[in-house]
């Protein structure tokens, strides 16, 4: 018995719970609890998919789907008693109204818990050899237990799942036995691979209703040099009881932290499109008692970035429409990013909206067809925010730089801004492109402080015929570049060159941490930045407009930081 499915239609937002045990994991904490009470309880609070994830098993979604085939065949025999005439007919009408998935949380190698969910097509039998792939040992197939001995490694549990065409998702990512929670053993490069991995489509993090810099779903937005790749936070109540415990209110119920998934239909191949895609404000947490979360309001709380920004007007009168194409080109050569259309950046001020928005985003389509080279594919969409609607571009770092605007205007993006690319960054773009797209991560310093991760830093200043050219290095990405004077510099570099030449580092003034210290503080539209110094061989090293994004380590005690999500 399956549940049906409607042809796809328009998008709509659908309630889903991806991470819900049953009486078959044996830290299940309501005795008594019957696979249908889960049914009932996910309708009730108004579920539209629901996944069965049990320890290391699938024995839950099994024992129901026996259930509801030992009361069909006493159907068939005409030897159905009215209860169990009743349970088989309140089974059926759960399992047209809601999807219920099956899937698992596997204990990987060190203790890490990875959601795996799969299509309702799918037999358990194969579910179950997957379990066997991962070394989940025979004895303990059944058990539901998280504790299995040595099992699998994190990176291929994820491509085992994904190669299986399930969804991978980091459970409860940033807390305990997740691959982003605090202060774990490893270093910076396990963690970037653990939370970077192409396989993996998603973090299920404790913190999405929060708001600020140091939330999970904030660090992994693709704006951190070291976590280019944005990814998609979605909540799950992990629920190991019927309903939340009202002595504790951290043992939570069916259905009391859901995600709302944007969806044409009901079905799994269509979640799994969602997750495997890169439109993130596709997922959002639900909230029962407030209004949907706004995707585009929250943006412009949080401001330009590396990886966003806001433009009110579109027209080609005033340069307006170039400005957008210009951050199409940046985003394209950095690490992606999204562009809003109609609204500015200032979160107090009413959004203008747009006037005509299907024109606009076939304007926007042709002209980065027709303008940006190489080809690069672009979504360019309608969104609301606040009863007015924009456009939204949502632009893929490209995996073919250089992109340029009509073959030979290359931009990319410097923290907030757009900017000309210079020679070195171009050379850098070339490199890239013949390096692959793979993730590069941070290589991790050996017996020293590493230096924060972004901001820039003068290497090295040649005075020639009076003038002063410097070579400066971009610690987000590492670029350097060449031959850089006070009066060519761009925003951030032009501070740096103009602090180092009228008022170079004086170690006295430095409030000093060992070998790192804070030189200065300021703020910069809106945001904190701050002047670093290192001493390293007997040198002073500074480091020019670090924001908060940069700051690692140490590096937090020097600016005063106590970071409340997750650390690196």
């Amino acid at each position: 018995m399956r549940k049906r499915r409607k042809g796809r239609g328009k998008l709509q937002w659908r309630r889903v719970d991806l991470h819900l045990h049953t009486p078959a994991s044996t830290d299940y904490l309501e005795p008594g609890v019957s696979y249908l009470d889960i049914l009932r309880e996910a309708e009730r609070k108004g579920l539209d998919i629901i996944a069965f994830t049990d320890h290391n098993t699938v024995a839950g979604y099994r024992a129901m789907l026996e259930e509801i085939e030992a009361l069909e065949l006493l159907e068939h025999l005409g030897r159905l008693r009215p209860e169990e005439k009743q349970r088989l007919k309140e089974y059926r009408r759960l399992r047209e109204k809601l999807l219920v998935l099956p899937g698992f949380e596997f204990t990987a190698t060190l203790g890490f818990h990875i959601l795996g969910i799969f299509s309702p097509e799918t037999d358990v039998r194969e579910l179950e050899f997957i379990l066997r792939r991962l070394n989940i040992p025979l004895d303990k197939l059944d058990a539901g237990s998280s504790e299995v001995g040595a099992t699998t490694d994190v990176l291929t549990a994820y491509r085992v799942i994904d190669e299986a065409s399930g969804i991978v998702i980091a459970a409860h990512a940033n807390s305990a036995h997740g691959v982003a929670m605090r202060r774990l053993g490893f270093g910076g490069q396990t963690r970037i691979a653990y939370t970077q991995d192409p396989h993996l489509h998603a973090l299920e993090v404790t913190d999405l209703e929060k708001k600020g810099r140091h939330t999970t779903a904030r660090f992994f937005d693709g704006s951190r040099p070291e976590y280019p790749r944005p990814m998609r936070c979605i909540q799950g109540s992990d629920a190991h009881r019927l309903t939340r415990d009202p002595r504790d209110a951290k043992h939570l119920g069916v259905g009391d932290r859901v995600t709302e998934v944007l969806l044409p239909e009901i079905s799994f191949a269509a979640l799994r499109e969602v997750f495997v895609g890169n439109d993130l404000a596709r997922t959002r947490p639900y909230r029962a008692a407030k209004a949907p979360l706004d995707h585009i309001q929250a943006a412009r709380e949080e401001g330009p970035t590396i990886v966003q920004d806001f433009h009110v007007g579109y027209t080609r009168r005033g340069g307006r429409l170039y400005a957008i194409l210009a951050d199409v080109c940046a985003f394209a050569n950095t690490n992606g990013g999204t562009i809003y259309v109609g609204v500015s950046a200032d979160p107090e001020e009413r959004p203008a909206g747009v006037s005509n928005p299907s024109r606009v985003v076939k304007t926007l389509q042709a002209e980065i067809e027709r303008r940006i080279t190489p080809p690069l594919d672009v979504t360019v969409d309608v969104q609301k925010t606040q009863g007015v609607k924009v456009v939204r571009v949502v632009v893929p770092r490209g995996d073919d730089p250089p992109y340029a605007i009509d073959d030979n205007k290359i931009y990319v993006r410097s923290e907030t801004e757009t900017n000309l690319a210079v020679r070195d960054e171009i050379v850098n773009l070339v490199k890239r492109a013949q390096a692959g797209p793979a993730i590069v991560p941070v290589a991790e310093p050996v017996g020293r402080i590493e230096p924060p991760r972004t901001g820039v830093e003068i290497v090295e200043t040649q005075e020639r015929k009076g003038t002063l050219y410097h070579t400066m290095r971009d610690l987000r990405n590492g670029n350097v570049v060449k031959n850089v004077t006070r009066q060519s510099a761009r925003r951030l570099w032009h501070y740096a060159i103009t602090q180092a030449e009228e008022h170079p580092a004086d170690p006295s003034k430095v409030e000093w941490h060992g070998d790192i210290g804070l030189l200065k503080r300021r703020e910069h539209a809106g945001q904190a930045r701050y002047d670093l110094v290192q001493r390293e061989d007997g040198k002073l090293r500074v480091y020019y407009g670090v924001t908060e994004d940069g700051i690692h380590g140490e590096w937090a005690r020097v600016v005063g930081l106590a970071p409340e999500g997750i650390e690196d």
